[in-house]
């Protein structure tokens, strides 16, 4: 958990409102929920492993003798949690409020989120997630429709050339049956599979082997990692998906899958014949328990780690609310993309510094301020010090772009604004 200076907090923000503005310009509303939700709720089996990282609030009023006496379990020492996550709270949120919303709800939103994670270079105890959902459609649309304002907000942060990855978890249970693992294997398998990037063929086969996964279905798999590839390039869409897994891929779900990347090239049409910036990867595994469908993870070839990821989780909401409702998001990584963006030069308001003698009068900074506040500018009073230098440059690094000295008696007409560059 940081503390961010007011050079990096306006930083943040600027992309925050870069972030907000193209989303809300793809017809997303934005909401939001409180920070804590029930125990009950944020451990309920879906979180996948970020429900062993939530940080849980003991239960207001317990003595000495009541939390020795639920000392082995959690769920009677707390009752809330700080969130882990933005999804979990937004299938709470629609189940509440489902009456009130229209029956295909595009949500935004902009939030910290809690984990207890080892700390280290990327990978933070509280950190931002911004997210777009959309519920209530089943359709190819939906994901099309994530996918095309991710890559636009992409593109407004000035991060061009950015791709998404994509799968489909019922394509990866459909490959693993038919290469003959259990459904009881299939977790370890996919948590292995989920390396591949990493270890390579050689490297995941040999994993599955030393789990003891069926013999039969790793050498199938094996089979199918070292199978002879051509090397035609095929753009996104159903000869590609087809191409990379094994025959006989289930029709509807490669028809789904296809259909996402048609709605997407048209929306981004370039003239480019086959230029999609999508790709089919039928490795792409994600880790969170409530995926049902669509998978993806957002990619930029300044970086060899994701920006972001998502998918459709049509299981969840039907939890709280006892109906299942369609439902799919996308989540960028704001503490990952906020490094990456580049320093921007858009005009801004005039931001100025009023250097003040100490014989200056209250009233008169205060009205010199006024008018200069009234005229747009961002304003700010410094009293003069010997080091003017040093005074000017830290008003710099916080964003200010001119400054002024200001004498007794001196009128706005008469200011002299010299610039801080």
């Amino acid at each position: 958990m940081r503390d961010f200076l007011p050079a990096e907090k306006a930083r943040r923000e600027s992309v925050l409102a870069v972030i907000r503005e193209r989303y809300r310009a793809h017809g997303f509303d934005e909401i939001e929920t409180p920070v804590m939700e029930e125990y009950s709720r944020l451990h309920a089996g879906i979180g996948g492993d970020n429900e062993k990282l939530a940080y849980n609030v003991l239960k207001r009023g317990l003595d000495a003798g009541a939390i020795r006496g639920a000392a082995d379990d959690p769920a009677g020492l707390t009752d809330l949690g700080l969130r882990y996550d933005l999804t979990v709270p937004l299938a709470r949120f629609y189940a509440t409020n489902r009456g009130q919303l229209p029956s295909v709800f595009r949500a935004i939103q902009i939030a910290p989120v809690w984990r207890a994670e080892r700390p280290q270079k990327g990978r933070y105890r509280q950190f931002v997630q911004c997210d777009i959902d959309i519920i209530g459609d089943a359709s190819a649309r939906a994901e099309a429709e994530l996918a095309v304002a991710t890559l636009d907000t992409l593109d407004a942060l000035g991060l061009e050339g950015g791709s998404i990855r994509i799968n489909d978890r019922r394509v990866l249970d459909w490959m693993l049956d038919s290469f003959g693992f259990t459904s009881d294997e299939r977790p370890g398998v996919l948590i292995t599979i989920d390396k591949l990037d990493k270890l390579g063929p050689d490297g995941i086969v040999a994993e599955l082997r030393e789990r003891g996964a069926t013999a039969a279905a790793v050498d199938a798999f094996a089979a199918f990692l070292r199978r002879p590839m051509t090397l035609e390039y095929n753009p996104y869409g159903e000869r590609q998906i087809r191409k990379a897994l094994p025959e006989g891929a289930p029709d509807e779900i490669v028809a789904h899958l296809a259909g996402i990347g048609a709605a997407v090239a048209a929306a981004r049409a370039s003239g480019i014949e086959g230029d999609i910036p999508l790709v089919f990867d039928p490795f792409l595994v994600r880790g969170m328990g409530y995926y049902t469908g669509t998978i993806f993870e957002l990619a930029h070839p300044s970086v060899d780690y994701s920006l972001g990821g998502g998918g459709r989780y049509d299981g969840m909401i039907g939890r709280f609310l006892g109906q299942d409702v369609p439902a799919v998001g996308f989540s960028i990584g704001f503490e990952r993309i906020v490094d990456l963006v580049p320093e921007r030069t858009d005009a801004a308001a005039p931001a100025v510094v009023l250097v003040h003698d100490r014989d200056v009068s209250e009233g008169e900074l205060l009205a010199l301020k006024a008018v200069l506040v009234g005229q747009g500018s961002r304003v700010r009073l410094e009293q003069r010090t010997k080091n003017l230098k040093a005074l000017l440059e830290r008003a710099a690094s916080d964003g200010y772009t001119a400054f002024a000295t200001v004498a007794p008696g001196t009128t706005a007409e008469a200011l002299e604004v010299k610039s801080l560059a």
